[in-house]
């Protein structure tokens, strides 16, 4: 049977749809926060999920994945992108046989990030990856978040993707506490900043803020550009 064929007798079998789904994160008063939507039409009508919808034909993975992010959440901005992985369980959607390739994003949290909800969502908000609601399309959704919280825990591991989370200015505690939030577990104060001020991340700047009712000195990134290293934690 010749290619084409074989092509034609494919697509008339089988109905194959490719979805881009995108996990963002953003570090909200000291915990790690995942953005959901609440989906308008089913399935999964009323449930929440991570932004996400269909591919056209005249757009790339990653087009859609931004696109259904700013139709669904308004948001349209971000600090740090990355394609994350492809889903293709049998069964992990009910309407047709679906492939997603999901995309981990970063965002630093300002007074500018205005959600609003749209198109085929009715409600976007920030959810505690430590308190999130049940989420829509049974596992299927719930294994792209844990699997993208796994991949931000590694990329802190060795590289300074964690600065895509922090302001212009922060603090040293600022910092520890992200990293806290994203591994779950607390680190030493003494050996964090030792580690973080002998790589070079940081420098101090001409400032101070007040921190548990003392001044504490605060910090700006050398380079907000993505740097690999051998290991950080």
């Amino acid at each position: 049977m010749s290619m084409d064929k074989s092509f034609k007798k494919a697509t008339e079998k089988w109905r194959l749809l490719v979805a881009a789904d995108i996990v963002v994160f953003s570090f909200i008063k000291n915990e790690l926060n995942v953005l959901l939507i609440k989906r308008k039409f089913a399935p999964g009508a009323g449930q929440w999920a991570i932004p996400g919808g269909f591919v056209r034909e005249t757009e790339s993975l990653e087009e859609a994945a931004l696109r259904e992010l700013h139709e669904e959440t308004g948001l349209s901005q971000h600090s740090y992108l990355e394609q994350l992985y492809t889903f293709g369980e049998v069964k992990r959607d009910p309407r047709a046989r679906v492939i997603s390739t999901a995309y981990l994003a970063l965002v630093e949290i300002s007074e500018k990030i205005k959600l609003k909800a749209s198109d085929d969502a009715t409600e976007a908000r920030w959810f505690p990856v430590n308190n999130l609601p049940i989420l829509s399309f049974g596992k299927a959704h719930e294994e792209i978040l844990h699997y993208a919280w796994q991949r931000l825990k590694w990329k802190f591991e060795y590289t300074n993707v964690a600065f895509s989370l922090l302001p212009k200015e922060f603090t040293l505690s600022e910092m520890q506490s992200l990293y806290e939030a994203v591994y779950g577990r607390k680190i030493d104060k003494r050996n964090f900043r030792k580690k973080i001020l002998s790589l070079d991340l940081v420098r101090e700047v001409d400032d101070l803020r007040r921190e548990f009712g003392r001044p504490a000195q605060l910090f700006k990134v050398i380079s907000r550009d993505i740097k690999i290293y051998s290991k950080i934690f």
